[in-house]
């Protein structure tokens, strides 16, 4: 404290040289160890006051609650007490006296001392630094900014003004934290071009200044989610000095940070585990209510078992301190980590209920969502919500709040929809994006289940909505003009709604837009593709050669979804073996630095195009590399770790069986059998029927073989056998699979689940597999690669491989028994011959 106000003094000083000698009242305000003491000054000299003290003043009580921990400040006693009342007058008063650095430090300190944005000080001190705008130094005009972000003026008129400043002056900024806080105030008015020139500047200051706190970078990533833009040199450098500052960082930022890494979807392994290590060195003195909340937050999804309870067993310890917002925090988070502690939810719920009436519409519209989510059993409480929700639904004017409200409502129970609502929507749909639109058709969707007049003819109601929502779709499809914003749009639509009405036409909007695909936008582009599983060759011809055009540009990361649509739909661009090996090569110098988890779905992905660079498979299967990926795991939500340690086993199959001289054991035998003890083994009704015909045409139940078991556990459908002269050879009782008439897999009595007993000379097995809609594109009859990875490794383990389509299964040619007879009879017989 002394330290400090020495410094401070000293400082003053420098700044007054004139005043510091002989001002009794300067020595008594920095004589002042307290609020109280610096307020009494100021009530015995309010008429001596100058400009010059009045700033000292608010300067000295700011700096005494900013001493203090979050909890323990007293910023309503002094925004409240009688001479606070009375410097603040003084100070608007002495406004056009101030210096211009002085000036915006006396706005920063009393916003930060909780003076309301109207209050006539803080208007006043706004108009007179923007009259001075023009010649405030960069580091007080990124201060300015920063206020007027507080007060939410960061789209105002006087914010443009800055955001022109810093286009013509941003050569003169010299200091990373100066250009950080200018890069979030001028960020809702940025240009590309500009966005672009900020991008370039900090890029170059990060390399080139001394140490950065870690509020640099955090502002930098918050800069680059505010105009949505994942610029992944930038994002990987402040993620360096974020890690080497990890051991700084408390659980506000942490999960500040996190939550920021998301929206851009950058999952980076190494601050994930990081930051994790610091959050369970936190635990301990996380026990207020506000550090408990953030702490929960940050770690809660990532926790194991262990921690998850011991961080619920803190939160119902703690749950009554919780304010109305802690509560909302703490229970998407618990939704989050899918929290099943009654008592935990019970107690929140409570929370909520007490606290309606505080609430926004959107958080309303959250808590109604969080509960549903956590099973909440209050049917009191959720009636009160949907009438809250109805309520703020009615007189709301925002469409991303409507969107939203109407969403959430559509979650809860209800046997008909209320006129206000449709009435409400039905306005408001002229002015929404695809992703409104394809949340109110999903909305309709649920309503029109639960309304029991649909049981013989859709209301006229939704049949009138539901025309207009499929007329502003199309419109609004018909009418982009920019490709860039038209992913933006189509980046969160799936449904079957936009399927069967509107990606027909999202197609030739795209092929429209076709000359705008470049490299900055090929890997989104890419991934829109992959998931509609449309198959549309111009477009992937285009990306191809964008691509290895501007290869170098592209960033290394982004080379997995880039190839993921030619891998999934099983698609040869021209140069296609160009294509795929100038991404290999692209990659190839970064493959220490891409996340474990990136890496093994980027070699799946290759694999099922049969590429399998070999630097990659030895980097992904050494003793180091799996460790890490295991750490990795555990921080990662349920449904992404099954799929990653699936896609990693399909990897291990696929190189033991196709690259055999790379000499990578088979390590998951025992991974596959407790895959094979949690399915449940059922069949369809189609692969029953074709059971009983290959019973038939084989010669009895005794040739066919049903969900049969291969090496590296491939799980054939049906098998048979053929001797050399193509007659079937019947199984022996002991080692067949039944289907029950529950239509249930069992298997015989005492049969081994790997049992491969020798095949007599020149016979052959043939697996015959029942391909569904799921092992086709969308729009056509083209086979997609997983399907063909299949067959390639079926053949590899000496099986001949009848493949059955469903759509010649299902079409009118085979309408009759003898018909399926027979085109099971060729497939067997003919095509294995």
């Amino acid at each position: 404290m002394l330290r400090l106000r020495s410094v401070c003094r000293s400082s003053w000083r420098l700044l007054h040289p004139r005043v510091a000698g002989s001002d009794q009242v300067l020595e008594q305000l920095f004589a002042s160890g307290s609020e109280e003491q610096v307020l009494d000054v100021v009530g015995r000299n309010k008429a001596k006051l100058s400009a010059a003290h009045v700033g000292l003043a608010v300067s000295r009580l700011w700096q005494f609650q900013k001493e203090k921990p979050q909890m323990l400040r007293t910023l309503e006693f002094t925004r409240t007490h009688p001479q606070f009342l009375a410097l603040c007058v003084l100070a608007e008063n002495k406004v056009e006296q101030l210096p211009d650095s002085e000036l915006v430090d006396m706005l920063y300190n009393v916003l930060r001392l909780s003076v309301e944005p109207h209050d006539s000080l803080v208007q006043e001190l706004v108009t007179e630094g923007w009259r001075r705008i023009d010649r405030l130094p960069m580091a007080p005009l990124s201060k300015f900014a920063n206020c007027l972000n507080d007060q939410h003026l960061n789209s105002s008129p006087l914010m443009g003004e800055i955001t022109e400043i810093v286009s013509q002056k941003l050569d003169s900024v010299k200091d990373a934290r100066v250009l950080s806080i200018l890069m979030i105030g001028v960020s809702a008015l940025v240009s590309p071009r500009l966005r672009d020139a900020l991008i370039q500047k900090m890029d170059f200051l990060l390399d080139t200044t001394g140490p950065i706190h870690f509020n640099t970078p955090r502002r930098v990533i918050q800069f680059l989610r505010n105009v949505k833009h994942s610029y992944r040199p930038l994002m990987e450098k402040c993620n360096r000095i974020l890690l080497r500052s990890a051991k700084d960082l408390d659980a506000e930022n942490i999960s500040i940070i996190l939550g920021l890494y998301q929206s851009l979807q950058f999952n980076n392994c190494d601050f994930r585990l990081a930051a994790k290590r610091r959050l369970s060195e936190l635990l301990d003195s996380c026990t207020d209510p506000v550090s408990f909340t953030r702490l929960f937050a940050a770690l809660g999804p990532m926790a194991g078992q262990e921690t998850r309870e011991r961080l619920e067993s803190s939160a119902l310890l703690l749950a009554e301190e919780l304010n109305s917002q802690q509560a909302l925090a703490l229970a998407e988070t618990m939704e989050e980590m899918e929290c099943r502690n009654l008592q935990l939810i019970n107690k929140i719920g409570t929370i909520f209920s007490k606290n309606l009436e505080g609430y926004k519409p959107v958080e309303i519209a959250r808590i109604t969502q969080v509960l549903i989510l956590l099973h909440y059993q209050n049917p009191e409480l959720l009636t009160k919500l949907r009438c809250f929700l109805v309520s703020h639904l009615q007189v709301s004017v925002f469409p991303y709040e409507v969107t939203m409200l109407t969403r959430v409502l559509s979650m809860l129970p209800s046997p008909r929809l209320d006129e206000e609502v449709t009435s409400r929507v039905d306005d408001l749909l002229p002015q929404c994006n695809l992703s409104d639109l394809n949340t109110f058709a999903t909305a309709m969707a649920k309503w029109v289940r639960h309304d029991p007049s649909y049981r013989h003819v859709m209301p006229r109601v939704y049949v009138k909505l539901l025309q207009k929502l499929n007329h502003c779709g199309l419109e609004r499809l018909r009418k982009a003009d920019s490709l860039d914003l038209l992913l933006e749009e189509l980046k969160y639509v799936p449904g079957e709604w936009f399927e069967e009405v509107l990606l027909e036409e999202t197609m030739l909007s795209l092929q429209r837009l076709i000359d705008q695909i470049s490299w900055s936008n090929v890997p989104e582009l890419a991934v829109f593709l992959t998931r509609t599983n449309h198959l549309c060759t111009p477009l992937l011809d285009r990306i191809a050669s964008v691509s290895m055009e501007h290869i170098e540009k592209i960033h290394y990361s982004a080379m997995y979804a880039t190839i993921l649509p030619f891998t999934v739909l099983n698609y040869d661009p021209p140069q296609g073996d160009e294509f795929f090996d100038a991404c290999i090569q692209h990659l190839r110098p970064h493959i220490s630095s891409f996340d474990p988890h990136l890496l093994v779905l980027l070699a799946y992905s290759l694999a099922v195009a049969d590429c399998f660079p070999e630097d990659v498979i030895r980097e992904i299967f050494n003793v180091d590399f799996l460790a890490k990926l295991d750490a990795q795991l555990e921080t990662l939500p349920d449904a992404l770790n099954m799929r990653i340690r699936l896609r990693l086993m399909e990897l291990n199959r696929a190189v033991s069986l196709e690259c055999p001289e790379f000499q990578i054991p088979w390590f998951h035998e025992r991974y596959c059998q407790q895959l094979l003890k949690k399915g449940n083994g059922s069949v369809t009704a189609v692969q029953q029927q074709i059971h009983k015909m290959l019973g038939e045409i084989l010669g009895g139940m005794s040739y066919a073989k049903v969900s049969v078991l291969t090496p590296y556990f491939y799980v054939v459908e049906f098998e048979c056998i053929l001797d050399r002269n193509k007659k079937p050879i019947p199984y022996v009782e002991h080692s067949r699979l039944l289907i029950t008439e529950e239509g249930k897999v069992q298997w015989g009595p005492g049969s081994p689940v790997n049992d491969r007993s020798e095949l007599p000379p020149g016979a052959q097995r043939v697996a015959v597999d029942f391909l569904d809609s799921k092992s086709f594109c969308k729009n056509s009859r083209h086979m997609k690669g997983e399907a063909v990875m299949r067959k390639r490794h079926l053949e590899i383990l000496g099986y001949n491989v009848a493949q059955i389509p469903h759509f010649e299964w299902n079409s009118m040619e085979l309408s009759t028994r003898d018909a399926w007879k027979e085109y099971l009879r060729k497939k067997i017989f003919s095509e294995n011959s």
